[in-house]
Order: C-alpha cells, then structure tokens, then sequence
C-alpha cells in the first residue's frame, strides 16, 4: 500500500466513524480541535496527517487508537464487505470488548438469529 493509498484509507476511515455517530465534519473538527477544511481534506486523503492530529481524531471519538486503522470495519460500514470481512470486522469489535459484553453479544445475537429463522 502506497503512502496516498494509506492516507486515503485513513481518511475514509475517519469518514467512516464520523457517518456512523451521525456527527458532520464541523462536529469532529470542533471534538478534535480541528479546522473542519483540515478535516475534510484529511477525509479525502489530500493530506498527510500528523500524529497529533491522528491522536486529536482518536480521542474525539474516544476508541481505542487501533480502531483508526482497522479497515474492514469501513468496509462492513459502507455495505461493500463479504461475508469474511465482516465476520473479521466483528471479531476485531469484540476483543475491545470484556468478558460480560462479549457474553451479551452472543445471547442478543443469538435472539436476532432465532428470530430470522422464526420469520423465514
């Protein structure tokens, strides 16, 4: 991967995260200390961003810094995932989890299962 390659990576996946809490850029930019023009640039992938920056992005969306560069989670974000991608993606989302969260996600999964099977 190419460094333009990865800055576009990371801005998608900033793009990503900001979509799924329902924030616009000028929320995160105003969350991270950042110009929203900055932003918006960093989303596009025209710029390189310091690691300030990347740190001032992590703590606005409060996650774990590796969640920034976890790239199947867009991905499964943007509906352009296959079914491995996206049993990937909810993998990495459940080691940040602990023992009694994970163990709620697999009786809420398994109710959300049984039920499509109900319905089929």
């Amino acid at each position: 991967m190419s460094l333009s390659e990865f800055s576009i990576a990371v801005g998608n996946r900033i793009r990503a995260l900001r979509k799924q809490r329902g924030w616009t850029q000028e929320q995160l930019a105003e969350k991270a200390n950042l110009h929203y023009s900055y932003l918006s640039s960093l989303e596009r992938g025209g710029r390189n961003m310091s690691l300030e920056s990347l740190g001032k992005i992590v703590e606005a969306f409060e996650i774990n810094p590796m969640q920034i560069l976890n790239f199947a989670d867009t991905l499964v974000l943007d509906e352009e995932s296959n079914k491995q991608e996206t049993l990937k993606a909810i993998s990495n989302q459940l080691e940040l989890c602990n023992e009694a969260e994970v163990n709620m996600v697999y009786r809420v999964l398994n109710d959300i299962i049984q039920t499509f099977k109900k319905n089929s």
